[in-house]
């Protein structure tokens, strides 16, 4: 079973915003096989289905992103998970927009929802899935930035990558992390 996280934060404020684009991502995970998220005790949003012919959950932590870690420790500990089944699809401002890498560990880059997934899970290797937002310019600073909605340009350069994600998915269930990191990161 592997566990795929959208990192985000919860409310209506903040949807369509840089920061929530690991939502964004698991939402069209979801829409394309029909799945509805419902609450669950680790306060997140889940679905359970088979995608791929591989068992997965979905989840969308709602403590906000820099608690997510609570979350995702609870769910891999129910199910058993080890961190090799456990992929977190978030913003990264240190890449280019729109760029999208899958890695396999490293540190948290400065991002607190990594860093609190790092600490609750106690181990860096996990699977990401990054999204590059790109730093702002100054005097724009990135706490606000990231919290700012895409304006419409940016969303259609996020939603055009958003099939290509999901085949990333699909290959790292299928084929593993290597062959998922071969076919997204030599693509600009």
């Amino acid at each position: 079973m592997y566990l795929i996280v959208g990192l985000g934060n919860p409310g209506q404020q903040y949807t369509g915003t840089r920061h929530n684009v690991g939502f964004m991502m698991v939402d069209y995970l979801a829409e394309k096989n029909n799945l509805t998220f419902t609450h669950s005790k680790w306060k997140a949003l889940v679905t359970k289905a088979i995608v791929w012919e591989e068992p997965i959950v979905l989840m969308k932590p709602q403590t906000f992103m820099n608690l997510s870690g609570t979350a995702v420790a609870q769910a891999a500990q129910f199910y058993k998970m080890q961190p090799a089944n456990i992929i977190v699809i978030h913003d990264d401002l240190d890449m280019e927009f729109a760029r999208i890498k899958i890695v396999s560990g490293g540190g948290d880059g400065g991002h607190k929802g990594i860093r609190s997934i790092i600490e609750h899970l106690g181990t860096k290797t996990f699977p990401r899935i990054k999204i590059g937002l790109s730093r702002p310019s100054s005097p724009v600073l990135p706490e606000k930035y990231v919290l700012g909605k895409f304006d419409p340009a940016e969303k259609e350069m996020i939603e055009k990558k958003m099939p290509f994600v999901l085949e990333g998915i699909r290959i790292f269930l299928q084929e593993g992390i290597a062959a998922a990191m071969t076919m997204i990161n030599q693509k600009k």
